[in-house]
């Protein structure tokens, strides 16, 4: 079991990376290193030979290996990234900056996202190096840049240009998984990651003639950007079932008592009541319009708008989005993906899951545990070009009321004490038997 130590510097760590502004407002604008060196350091002291990699100046990630007792046991990569989205100060009770320890919490942007896993792993690591621990497998530890951007400089640098660092590597856990769920009716549900919807962000161009304000003009572009974009904000995308998203429905009815009847999904969402938010984005392929811009003046037609949209499609959905995008947009207006990256789906029934699953079991067996789908993404998908398959398991167990996912890229990111000693209790459980 992780040492005493181990809990006083998972919470050290996590103020201290916080602390570290690691801002991503995208198109290059972070600089990772300083988090880099503080997560380097901190492994070299476990005796380990972290490497600093860099795409970009500035912009680096962190990669080490913990070589395990069985040789031909596969390796197990285990994540997190280093940048964290934008914060006003202004709107937080605490500056999001300052990683203060208040009332038994910890605030600060990347509280939970993902700063807080950051520090579980170093701290676990640590605690392995003084007690002499050993895992079965080797563990292959990166702290990746860029994860909130395109991750062209985190990830996506690490398995195009250093395919070599996760040789052996055939399984992978990072972020958003196992975190309590707190129903409303006194069950405690933990949902590990078993998938990741498919990233598509889009650029629209519509295209027209300019002109006069004053003047008839149909072929005007804002007026088609505008129709385009309606016709996709409005789109009820059809219900799509992968294997991971019905198995959570097969456990969350049983939990309830429900018979799951897949005729009628919508039906089923509405018997779950709240657990419903666990799965409700992940029966189907979206698409959001985010951003638009046309125009200099009132009264010139401009000759070209362009929106900008947030499109996630289901593992085996890809087809499906790209032809509906084309109906949808129309002669009109032309689209191309902005940023594209792969649907994941990870099998439930495999040892490791069944592992994930046993950690929390033994600290939280109160808990519930039951695979989901992430509606978003996370770094592995670029991993998994490297024939990586990934979890979502950053253990944390939270108080009824403080609601974990709101806070990702919310406004008083913040995380109790007690659920970083939690996570690095599960973590090192979980990883001592991987």
């Amino acid at each position: 079991m992780a040492d005493p130590q181990a809990l006083d510097e998972v919470v050290e760590f996590t103020s201290g990376l916080i602390r570290i502004d690691t801002t991503n407002r995208g198109g290059g604008d972070c600089r990772e290193r300083p988090a880099a060196e503080y997560a380097a350091e901190r492994l070299a002291g476990a005796g380990l030979e972290p490497r600093l990699l860099e795409r970009t100046p500035g912009r680096t990630n962190v990669v080490a290996r913990i070589p395990g007792t069985d040789p031909s046991a596969d390796a197990l990569l285990v994540h997190g990234h280093l940048d964290v989205v934008p914060a006003e100060a202004a709107d937080w009770s605490v500056h999001p900056f300052s990683g203060e320890v208040r009332d038994g919490v910890v605030w600060g942007r990347g509280a939970v996202d993902m700063k807080n896993m950051d520090a579980m792993i170093l701290a676990v690591v640590r605690s392995w190096a003084r007690q002499g621990v050993r895992p079965r497998r080797d563990l292959v530890i990166a702290f990746t840049a860029d994860e909130e951007a395109s991750a062209e400089d985190g990830s996506g640098f690490l398995a195009d240009a250093h395919p070599e660092l996760f040789e052996g590597c055939t399984e992978g856990i990072s972020e958003s998984g196992a975190f309590t769920f707190h129903d409303g009716a006194g069950r405690q549900i933990y949902p590990i990651a078993a998938g990741e919807r498919g990233t598509g962000w889009l650029k629209l161009t519509a295209r027209g003639r300019a002109g006069h304000g004053s003047k008839v003009n149909k072929e005007n572009a804002v007026t088609r950007l505008a129709a385009a974009v309606t016709r996709i904000g409005e789109h009820e995308w059809p219900l799509r079932l992968t294997p991971t998203v019905r198995a959570a429905l097969t456990e969350l009815a049983a939990l309830y008592g429900i018979e799951p009847d897949f005729r009628d999904v919508d039906r089923l969402l509405e018997k779950l009541g709240p657990a419903a938010k666990l799965v409700e984005a992940t029966v189907r392929n979206s698409a959001n319009p985010t951003m638009l811009d046309a125009g200099y003046k009132v009264n010139v037609i401009p000759g070209e708008a362009v929106a900008h949209v947030d499109g996630r499609y289901l593992p085996g959905g890809e087809e499906e989005f790209t032809a509906t995008l084309d109906r949808l947009t129309g002669p009109d207006v032309a689209w191309e993906f902005a940023h594209h990256e792969v649907a994941l789906e990870a099998p439930v029934d495999a040892r490791l899951f069944g592992l994930m699953r046993d950690a929390v079991r033994e600290f939280a067996p109160e808990g519930h545990v039951v695979p989901y789908c992430m509606s978003g993404g996370t770094d592995a998908k670029q991993f998994s070009r490297l024939g990586i398959t990934g979890y979502g398991f950053a253990p944390l167990k939270l108080p009824e009321g403080l609601d974990y996912q709101a806070l990702f890229h919310g406004v008083d990111e913040r995380v109790p004490v007690e659920a970083l000693h939690f996570g690095v209790r599960v973590l090192d459980r979980f990883l001592r038997t991987a």
